[in-house]
């Protein structure tokens, strides 16, 4: 993305406060111009004092410090625009980039990682405020000043001035060698390296207390600590990488005098030694300051890379397809049929799911079961809208979900996954999240449903308990029976679960059992799961093998069949009668 690009989507993002910065643009350039004044009128105080004009040398001082606190002044000005349209536009980026964040598909939230997200979004417009609000003003000055300095260097001394600007010249190119070869978007890179550890460091919170109970170190988690080392790996390369270009470019801008000099004897031999001291003098105070507009041109290319990689990230979200909102509401039956669905995963190649047929009948239970990675949790995410096909249609008693109401569908829908996440709040509010309108009464009714009984019983303050508080945490088997009572009490007439006992114990997944069975009781329900103990009284039964539908029909038709299921269900039959024997 080059640079006109980058500043044109910024422009989406900044709004009426465009203006703003372009005005502060401008007085930035007009401040950088005005800041060379004082060198002209130094040039002319030092002529007029080696020809006798004293007065006339304080008048041109004067003139000196005019155009130095103007210069302040306005660009002081400018900096005032700017951040103020800087702090206006990042506010913009949030908020426009959250808006657009809610009414991504579902799916979006398990497959990226929070960090990462957060990242993109949170540090991405933070960079763009520092940009808009110091780095852009001091790019137009650095692209306004060599043009008007190269133009005052030939104006009193022209070989000297040539002497000048071959500093000039060979300053950039030193700074061009860091900038090319292997070094060639490495910001880029970097950015998303720390975009990746930051993503990384969530995870290894969030697995914090997991690893306490185990005494495990940061080395348990290596996806982390692999890419802290990475991160800080390529950072050196890229610092041990720009050792000999830096040296040289630091050495080069600091040499004009060393250039200036012989140039300053050849000249008073063949003039006027006096005007030739003048514009020594001249040369030797602003070969510094166009060294200084050489190092800002140097941090502006650094800040051009920055501001790619912050718009980049933005537009990595904003880019990201939202799901369309239909406005038809929920039709009264709640039959759903997936009619020749296939779906891919975005930014993957192979079908998760392909050409799949198949109904979920109304007031009955269908259980998805099949190998891993066959396909049956993203059946079960496609269900409830969480992606949109690709191709084919999934159709409510005959309503395509992409043409109903997103909210109205999902308050007919009950959905208990494997991965359930508690808040830090009451069980009562962790349970009234399903529906919130819900009375306490209705609350307990629903956790009692849902065999949560003994949980509550041990709970320091009952259903009013906050979960996480005075070592107030529960098994996975008990978070998903909470999990259970929030379907309860949403009471919708469609139900997925997808591997709503995988973390049980044998005890809670008794219990999960017992109220699984009540909730499916006169709904229609998709059950996918990996315990085929739980399938046997499945209404029907869809077998899943790598995206495809290879078999349907009742537990019984199934195992006599001898197909995938049989085999299956074999194999578990063989596992839960295993014991470990004992050798004598």
């Amino acid at each position: 993305m080059r640079l006109s690009q980058c500043l044109g989507k910024l422009s989406g993002y900044s709004g009426r406060w465009k203006a703003l910065t372009a005005f502060g643009l401008v007085l930035s350039a007009g401040a950088a111009v005005l800041g060379l004044l004082p060198y002209v009128f130094i040039h002319g105080a030092v002529s007029t004092i080696l020809m006798g004009g004293g007065a006339e040398a304080v008048r041109y001082g004067w003139w000196a410090l005019w155009a130095a606190i103007a210069n302040i002044a306005i660009y002081i000005a400018a900096l005032m625009s700017t951040h103020i349209a800087a702090f206006n536009t990042a506010r913009n980026m949030r908020i426009m980039a959250m808006d657009h964040v809610r009414g991504l598909p579902l799916g979006f939230f398990t497959g990226n990682q929070s960090g990462r997200i957060r990242k993109l979004i949170d540090d991405g417009s933070s960079m763009t405020e520092d940009m808009l609000a110091h780095k852009l003003p001091d790019i137009a000055a650095a692209i306004v000043t060599p043009v008007a300095a190269i133009t005052l260097l030939f104006v009193f001394s022209p070989w000297m001035g040539l002497a000048v600007l071959l500093t000039m010249v060979l300053a950039l190119m030193a700074m061009m060698s860091m900038m090319g070869g292997r070094n060639a978007g490495f910001y880029m890179r970097y950015q998303k390296q720390l975009g990746k550890m930051a993503a990384e460091a969530v995870e290894y919170v969030r697995a914090v207390p997991v690893l306490k109970t185990f005494n495990q170190t940061v080395w348990s988690f290596k996806a982390f600590h692999r890419t802290i080392k990475e991160n800080g790996d390529a950072a050196l390369d890229y610092a041990l990488s720009c050792r000999k270009g830096q040296s040289a470019f630091l050495t080069i801008i600091n040499s004009a005098f060393v250039m200036l000099i012989p140039m300053a004897l050849i000249l008073a031999g063949r003039g006027d030694p006096a005007l030739v001291l003048v514009d020594f003098i001249f040369y030797t105070l602003f070969a510094p300051a166009c060294g200084t507009f050489i190092n800002k041109l140097m941090y502006s290319s650094e800040a051009v890379m920055k501001i790619h990689a912050a718009v980049e990230g933005i537009e990595e979200v904003m880019s990201i397809k939202s799901l369309e909102e239909g406005g038809k509401m929920p039709p009264d039956g709640h039959e759903l049929k997936f009619s020749h669905v296939s779906f891919t995963y975005p930014g993957r190649d192979v079908k998760a799911v392909d050409d799949v047929s198949f109904t979920l009948k109304e007031g009955r239970l269908t259980a998805l079961v099949g190998p891993s990675g066959g396909g049956k949790s993203t059946i079960a995410a496609l269900a409830a809208r969480f992606w949109d096909v690709d191709a084919g249609s999934i159709t409510s008693a005959g309503v395509d979900l992409r043409d109903l109401d997103h909210g109205a569908l999902m308050e007919k829908t009950a959905i208990v996954f494997q991965d359930v996440r508690l808040f830090q709040l009451s069980i009562k509010e962790n349970v009234r999240a399903g529906r919130p309108g819900a009375s306490d009464e209705e609350v307990r009714q629903a956790l009692s449903k849902a065999r949560c009984d003994d949980i509550i019983a041990r709970l320091p303050n009952g259903v009013d308990t906050v979960f996480g508080s005075e070592g107030t945490w529960f098994s996975g088997g008990e978070v998903q029976r909470i999990a259970l009572a929030r379907a309860f009490l949403k009471d919708a007439p469609l139900v997925i679960l997808d591997e709503a006992t995988a973390y049980a114990d044998a005890e809670n997944e008794e219990k999960l059992q017992e109220a699984v069975k009540e909730l499916v009781k006169g709904r229609t329900v998709l059950m996918v799961a990996h315990r085929l103990s739980t399938v046997v009284n499945a209404d029907d039964i869809i077998v899943m093998d790598k995206g495809r539908v290879v078999e349907e029909g009742t537990f019984d038709a199934l195992v006599s069949k001898g197909g995938l299921f049989s085999q299956m269900w074999s194999k578990w039959n063989e596992g839960a009668s295993w014991k470990i024997k004992k050798e004598l």
